[in-house]
């Protein structure tokens, strides 16, 4: 057997070559950006077999509606705010060279009396062009995000979208679908509430309703009451009045074929907390499923906590612990009317909505579910 040949001092290693990633090709990617009262968030994807990759995102707290329910108007620091968050995706938008795209802005410039003026601005600014969007294509949107954690064996379902100004409930009965389909006829809402008629089994919205009052407006309500349970009963209270003109199906359904899906910063918190998970993953929360029992579990576990608990426990967060407690308020105002053995919690909503509903309109979709 021959020796080894002994390797030289400094001898350099061999390179292995590794090969370059494979770039999306920028024809096929879409973009979806959110801007809500609380949150700027931003999606770029690229189709993949019914649903679709993330090439790029974007997620920032930037309170574009701090002090609108005292003042009517986007505040100049707001506003500065937004528009430094914007520049980001503007240049992330750019550097995926991103043709397809929809950019919508929901409640807080829905109601700003200044509004028209901050979509010129950022405009000029940035490049992009903002659409505010009303509040049935934004509940439309959420309806179709969720449709895929919809139960085969659900009839009725609830979705529940509990964003910084406003929250959006729509009740669905899908007890004349077939079970396979009832994800899918979830999805086909995407033409409208009111659907023409369609070969294909149908669900039939019964109701919807947009409140406007999110976690960050519902808070702003009632900021001068000290007592934190207090404030906390105070506002599902008041949350639960402003439900009067949402009349579906109350209490004549079966708990056990009723689904609510729930798709929030606050659903998944509560998710979270839950699970214990100090450092989010959104693998374990997303589709997770909860029985009221357990929410309200958690929901009084964050009243005992009082505000510097929650300011401190890393399942909460630091961008989250000032607007839990409104968004738990609004929870616990749902379940007190429409208990359930399964909230489906959805770390998924408008942005995803936007991009099933771009890529339906092209076709790309394999074995679209539209």
């Amino acid at each position: 057997m021959a020796p080894k040949r002994p390797t030289s001092v400094g001898a350099l290693p061999k390179v292995v070559e590794r090969p370059a990633p494979i770039l999306p090709d920028p024809a096929e990617l879409y973009a979806a950006l959110d801007l809500g009262t609380n949150s700027c968030r931003m999606l770029i994807a690229q189709p993949k077999g019914s649903g679709f990759h993330v090439v790029d995102s974007f997620s920032k707290s930037v309170q574009l509606g701090a002090g609108l329910e005292r003042t009517g108007r986007l505040s100049r620091s707001s506003m500065a705010r937004t528009v430094q968050a914007l520049r980001i995706c503007q240049q992330k938008l750019k550097r995926n060279k991103v043709r397809r795209m929809r950019l919508v802005a929901t409640e807080a410039c829905r109601r700003a009396k200044n509004a028209r003026d901050f979509i010129q601005n950022v405009q000029r600014e940035t490049g992009l062009s903002l659409e505010i969007i009303e509040p049935e294509e934004e509940a439309r949107l959420a309806v179709i995000s969720c449709a895929p954690l919809v139960s085969t064996k659900t009839d009725h379902l609830l979705v529940v979208d509990i964003g910084g100004g406003s929250t959006e409930l729509v009740w669905i009965d899908i007890t004349s679908v077939p079970a396979r389909d009832r994800p899918r006829a979830i999805m086909r809402l995407h033409a409208g509430f009111h659907p023409p008629e369609s070969p294909f089994p149908a669900a039939k919205v019964i109701d919807w309703i947009s409140v406007p009052l999110g976690v960050a407006t519902l808070r702003d309500q009632f900021q001068d009451v000290q007592d934190d349970s207090a404030r906390f009963a105070l506002m599902s209270w008041f949350f639960e009045e402003n439900l009067a003109n949402f009349t579906p199906y109350r209490r004549d359904h079966a708990r056990e074929r009723f689904q609510i899906v729930g798709t929030s910063g606050t659903v998944t918190t509560v998710a979270a907390s839950h699970l214990g998970l100090t450092r989010y993953d959104r693998t374990k929360v997303d589709g997770l499923r909860m029985t009221s029992d357990q929410i309200d579990q958690v929901i009084r576990g964050y009243l005992d906590m009082g505000p510097e608990g929650r300011r401190a426990d890393p399942r909460i967060g630091e961008d989250r612990h000032a607007l839990i407690m409104s968004g738990s308020a609004i929870l616990q105002a749902l379940l007190r009317i429409w208990p359930t053995d399964r909230l489906s919690v959805a770390d998924r909503g408008l942005r995803e909505g936007l991009l099933y509903a771009q890529m339906s309109a092209d076709g790309v979709l394999e074995d679209g579910p539209f």
